[in-house]
């Protein structure tokens, strides 16, 4: 989730507002795993391969880290022209999920004025109008939180990856401001959109996230995600995301067992003492200094 005022791919408008046809449910502050298939009861259907429920099979699941030392700006000062449009991705994610929008002149059709968003977590129609107390209609959602992925892998990237995570179209929705602050930073366990006709689509755009960073997912949370795509097993992942997994951290290369120390001796007392003496050219520790007559034995 994210409220901040950032790439402009290809609209999701259309297919959300088909989405939006199904009802809104009423508040929804944590998931009730009953009415989404989810629980120790549930009964997963065998996975279509490629599907957002096969790569489910494939995630991590751990325990969830602390939340100590996470920022909103660890992911990035605000929104950020990542694909240098001259966009922020706050506008180019309104500029891809709004209908009928409108631009603020001398923006070269980059800063959203105006427009209509089919919601997809609601299931109902919001205009969105740029300015003080009417923006906030119209949020822009991490669908898998900044502070979810800090406990869940994100604690151990760079910057730059960070950044990129916190502007990637894939991770980010248009969605109706209340139900976006609702969310949070809750993972599919604790919160699913109201509107059940976009659960599948949104818990697949949470696996394909999750499978392309590797990401892990909590046992709850994991039991959560195949509550909702057991409804929909053949889900695909969002357009454009490979169906396979990240590939698994390469088998470390053998560590070659260590070469004994070869002995060192001082003299031929030192030889002596060892009771390697006499020593002969070849033998540990042998030197060219205990050979007096060079026939290749030393210390006689």
């Amino acid at each position: 989730m994210d409220v901040r005022p950032g790439t402009r791919p290809r609209r999701l408008a259309v297919l959300l507002a088909a989405l939006g046809l199904a009802a809104a449910l009423a508040g929804c502050e944590a998931v009730d795993l009953a009415e989404s298939g989810a629980g120790s009861d549930a009964t997963t259907p065998s996975a279509v391969q490629g599907s957002a429920l096969a790569v489910l099979g494939t995630l991590p699941v751990k325990g969830r880290a602390p939340r100590s030392g996470y920022e909103r700006e660890q992911f990035g000062e605000g929104w950020v022209d990542t694909d240098h449009n001259g966009c922020d991705t706050r506008n180019d994610v309104l500029a891809r999920d709004l209908t009928d929008e409108t631009f603020e002149p001398g923006t070269r059709d980059c800063v959203v004025q105006s427009g209509t968003l089919a919601d997809p977590y609601s299931g109902g129609v919001i205009r969105f109008e740029r300015g003080e107390g009417t923006s906030e209609a119209v949020q822009i959602d991490h669908v898998v939180a900044l502070s979810d992925a800090w406990q869940k892998g994100a604690q151990g990237w760079d910057e730059a990856r960070r950044v990129a995570f916190g502007n990637d179209p894939l991770n980010l929705l248009a969605a109706d401001g209340p139900l976006n602050m609702q969310k949070g930073d809750g993972d599919a366990a604790t919160w699913l959109p109201p509107n059940g006709g976009f659960r599948c689509a949104y818990v697949a755009r949470q696996v394909a996230v999750k499978a392309t960073y590797g990401l892990w997912v909590t046992q709850a949370e994991k039991d959560a995600m195949a509550g909702a795509l057991a409804q929909c097993p053949g889900e695909p992942l969002p357009t454009g995301v490979a169906a396979t997994p990240p590939a698994p951290d390469p088998v470390p290369a053998p560590v070659p067992a260590p070469v004994p120390a070869q002995p060192g001796y001082a003299d031929c007392a030192a030889v002596r003492a060892s009771g390697a003496a006499p020593i002969h050219r070849g033998d540990p520790g042998f030197s060219e200094a205990f050979d007096g007559d060079g026939d290749g034995v030393g210390c006689e």
